[in-house]
């Protein structure tokens, strides 16, 4: 058996690709539009392991409410500063969820609601101000 990809279903295709490329440095690996269908499929991987994808798929026109299920918990990235990391992020406009408060662990939302987790590679980083004294904002 092969893991394939985690499929998004997205309203702001534009805004949802730049997070996760401008945002978390993912590369688009292929990209189909479907005239017939109504519908984009993007797919993304991470450098260190392109082949497992995450695909976004964008449904021309819909406004579906594609809810805030929690059935569906979270896409996982490890990173090299989780300081860095979500200090580019929110100078992005993304809000930290769950701020690196332990050096360790932080989840922020991509631009669709979807809960991202973020592990700083290896062993945990000291604790560090702003994110130290940070409190926690909405669901993730």
């Amino acid at each position: 058996m092969k893991y394939l990809h985690a499929m998004l279903r997205v309203h702001d295709l534009d805004a949802t690709s730049r997070f996760f490329t401008e945002g978390l440095g993912l590369k688009q690996t292929r990209r189909m539009d479907s005239e017939e269908g109504q519908f984009t499929l993007v797919y993304f991987g991470a450098p260190e392991n392109p082949q497992a994808e995450i695909e976004l798929t964008h449904n021309w026109g819909s406004d579906e409410d594609y809810g805030n299920a929690r059935n569906f918990g979270h896409l996982a990235f490890e990173v090299d500063d989780i300081y860095a990391t979500c200090a580019h992020l929110q100078a992005l406009g993304v809000t930290i969820n769950r701020p690196p408060r332990d050096g360790r662990m932080a989840f922020v939302l991509s631009p669709d609601r979807i809960s991202i987790e973020l592990l700083q590679k290896g062993e945990r980083l000291p604790p560090a101000e702003p994110w130290a004294s940070m409190p926690n904002t909405g669901q993730w």
